[in-house]
């Protein structure tokens, strides 16, 4: 039996609204390259929209992500964010806070990235 991994518009509009913040992007910010009202773009984030590909790959390229990262339903994007993160010391969980140094996270986001893409160029057929 083959399993395949459902992606919900929730799913993605978490996605989209998590990568969104990390890079300090604001909703108004998003609504204005995407061409609509920030109400629009409200819905997107609220999973009460569904999107066509070419306005999710639109996203995607805002945010400079691949398209599967939105996509991505096994969080495995936040497991790796996480886990980085916490062992380069940019989360700081004492006392049941977390405090996150943005441009850090946006370096380890970079860093993300490239390993995908280094990923991408080892696996590509010759």
């Amino acid at each position: 039996m083959i399993q395949t991994n459902k992606c919900t518009m929730n799913d993605i509009a978490r996605n989209i609204k998590q990568i969104r913040e990390l890079k300090s992007y604001t909703q108004d910010y998003m609504a204005q390259e995407l061409g609509i009202s920030q109400s629009a773009y409200v819905k997107i984030e609220q999973g009460t929209t569904t999107l066509k590909i070419d306005r999710l790959q639109q996203i995607a390229d805002i945010l400079e992500v691949d398209l599967s990262t939105l996509l991505n339903t096994t969080n495995v994007f936040n497991i790796i964010f996480q886990a980085q993160a916490t062992q380069s010391g940019y989360i700081n969980t004492q006392n049941n806070t977390t405090t996150i140094d943005i441009e850090m996270l946006k370096k380890i986001i970079d860093e993300i990235i490239d390993i995908k893409i280094s990923d991408k160029s080892n696996h590509s057929i010759l």
